[in-house]
């Protein structure tokens, strides 16, 4: 690499299905100085698929106080780094964020690598308005979670949610609780074999997943809110 500032590569990665890898994703994690990933073993995994041969490093929310500031360090001496999250695109609902912060305030050069993101995929099929959305992420499990939905109410755009499978129905519940019995889709394990979407009005989706195994990632879509004369 050469000398001076090293470069932050955030690299997308397949969401499932393996054919999904961008070729330019492939030749970043062989050339980057170091791989930090999310989950370093399923990150192995994917980099061994491919051939790849280069050094990882732990980095999610749990060591990123510590590992952060290290990181830096590192592309200030002049390595090149690629972030890695568990699936799709570093930055959207995990710990990259937190380094792509720091490494703009340091004047680190920050490249994307696009590919692969649930919360658009899932948007593209849902069947509801694509022109204006919002994504949301996870909703709070406890704390504050009635104070988010609450600020929703009012939201005229498309909702993005993301959910995991054992708070999928109460998440369901409560968004027919605040927002409404309001058109929706439900999409879980894309790109994968068994991928599903699910779409209909709230009730009708509670009703679908009511009493069944309920498995994998979930990203939720959500028609914003229509006023009376949108309505009519």
């Amino acid at each position: 690499m050469p000398a001076g500032i090293g470069t932050l590569f955030l690299v997308s990665t397949p969401i499932g299905n393996l054919e999904d890898m961008p070729p330019r994703a492939v030749r970043i994690l062989a050339e980057a100085d170091l791989v930090a990933a999310e989950d370093t073993r399923r990150t192995g995994i994917l980099m061994q698929h491919f051939g790849i041969r280069n050094r990882l490093e732990s980095y999610h929310d749990y060591n990123k106080e510590r590992t952060g500031p290290r990181l830096i360090q590192r592309l200030l001496n002049g390595e090149s780094i690629a972030v890695v999250s568990d699936a799709g695109t570093p930055g959207i609902s995990d710990p990259a964020f937190n380094l792509v912060r720091s490494a703009a305030e340091n004047r680190i050069p920050v490249v994307p690598i696009p590919g692969p993101t649930a919360a658009i995929a899932a948007l593209s099929v849902s069947g509801l308005p694509t022109d204006r959305f919002v994504f949301e992420g996870f909703l709070p499990a406890k704390k504050g979670r009635r104070t988010r939905l609450g600020e929703l109410t009012k939201e005229s755009r498309t909702l993005i949610l993301y959910e995991s499978p054992h708070r999928l129905i109460r998440t369901l519940q409560d968004l027919l609780e605040t927002l409404g019995d309001r058109p929706a889709s439900v999409s879980r394990e894309l790109t994968k074999k068994f991928e599903e979407t699910v779409r209909g009005r709230i009730s009708e989706l509670i009703a679908f997943f009511s009493g069944r195994r309920i498995l994998g990632e979930f990203v939720l879509i959500i028609h914003g809110h229509l006023d009376r004369e949108q309505k009519s």
